[in-house]
């Protein structure tokens, strides 16, 4: 059985993820901060869920004593933990800006490099980095944000470069406006001026990243690396 690790795991993206590894016969690691009962939410006792904090170093390093799976291997890491603080630049608090960028750029950084290494001894995995739309284009009260999922992007290409030669594939996915309780928040007014940006008309869901991330992480995908898809409805082009 195939083995994957999903930060960020215990609502949205990561569940929806966590839950079409599950139906494709996966044995699923999910981390979250807070106790969560990942075998009830996935049905399923093919996982095991680790409460971490992606900026706690030592927590890293204990918990990677726990991931091998039942062949001793890693075969994928889902980057996908990461928090907002919303805030026009100018307003914007130290803290918010540290909470992010540590958040979303270096706590990718912090459980990425220990899996690198289990993957290079076992020269073969797939690391595939949740980034966002508004890394793409930018987003008014979201500089720190925007920054974080930017730099995903050359956190890709660069770790891609490197990985290659060993046979491990480095992707990042790009959501858009996804449905989750931040959409639901919008007003009438908000979400259609939201839905005008889009050309297909319609916001994405968790389900459209999962399926996503599934194939980047299979061997249908064993050509592809060091790529930023965007998976926005035509947002971004």
């Amino acid at each position: 059985m195939k083995s994957v690790l999903i930060t960020g795991v215990s609502r949205g993206i990561g569940l929806s993820i966590a839950k079409e590894f599950i139906q494709n016969d996966y044995f699923v690691f999910g981390t979250s901060r807070s106790i969560f009962d990942l075998s009830e939410a996935l049905n399923s006792s093919n996982c095991q869920h680790l409460i971490l904090d992606v900026n706690d170093r030592d927590s890293i390093a204990s918990i990677m004593k726990d991931i091998p799976g039942e062949n001793n291997t890693l075969d994928c890491l889902v980057n996908n933990a990461g928090i907002t603080a919303d805030q026009l630049f100018m307003r914007m608090k130290d803290s918010e800006w540290d909470d992010v960028i540590n958040t979303n750029l270096t706590g990718i950084f912090n459980i990425t490099k220990p899996v690198s290494k289990m993957m290079l001894k076992q020269k073969s995995g797939s690391i595939i980095n949740i980034s966002s739309v508004s890394g793409l284009m930018g987003n008014a009260g979201q500089v720190n944000y925007s920054s974080s999922k930017s730099a995903l992007l050359g956190f890709t290409k660069s770790l891609a470069k490197e990985l290659a030669p060993r046979g491990i594939n480095v992707n990042c996915i790009c959501p858009g406006f996804i449905e989750s309780d931040m959409t639901n928040e919008l007003t009438s007014d908000q979400r259609d001026q939201a839905l005008s940006q889009i050309p297909l008309g319609n916001f994405g869901s968790d389900t459209d990243i999962a399926k996503l991330t599934l194939f980047l992480s299979s061997d249908n995908a064993k050509y592809i690396t060091g790529q930023s898809i965007s998976v926005d409805g035509g947002m971004y082009m």
